[in-house]
């Protein structure tokens, strides 16, 4: 890809998402740049969010409900995605790094990364017992 050129819009866009831990949409993101960027259209938020993904400066979710959400955390994590609110959040646990020596056997090609989404409820939607309801120990998955 050519060098790209600076560009104001893509600045906030830019700053916006490696400031929040929210993954939002495009149409929120255009909502928070057209406060600082009144004449951005949201034509250009999806173009530079698309140039973004490429660059590798960004990360587009999809969760299969339509909806399509930003990181500005490249690093390799794990996400929820809320069942009831539609939220997506980070998860705070290790990459299992071993998953793609699992799965390259059953490849045709090479697994260079993987991305995981699980679904389910959000804490402000499945409430605070919901988290312990489920208890599994780590060896039985791993």
């Amino acid at each position: 890809m050519a060098a790209v050129k600076y560009s104001r819009q893509r600045e906030l866009i830019i700053s916006y998402l490696h400031g929040t831990t929210a993954h939002p949409t495009a149409e929120a993101i255009f909502r928070h740049v057209r406060e600082q960027c009144p004449s951005i259209s949201l034509g250009t938020v999806y173009r530079n969010l698309n140039q973004l993904e490429q660059l590798g400066t960004i990360r587009r979710i999809t969760c299969g409900d339509g909806c399509e959400h930003f990181d500005g955390n490249v690093t390799p994590h794990y996400h929820l995605h809320c069942r009831s609110c539609g939220s997506v959040s980070d998860l705070s646990m290790p990459v299992l790094t071993d998953l793609n020596l699992l799965a390259a056997p059953y490849c045709d090609g090479t697994i260079e990364a993987h991305s995981m989404i699980f679904h389910g409820l959000c804490r402000n939607c499945g409430g605070p017992g919901e988290k312990s309801r489920f208890p599994i120990d780590k060896k039985d998955i791993l």
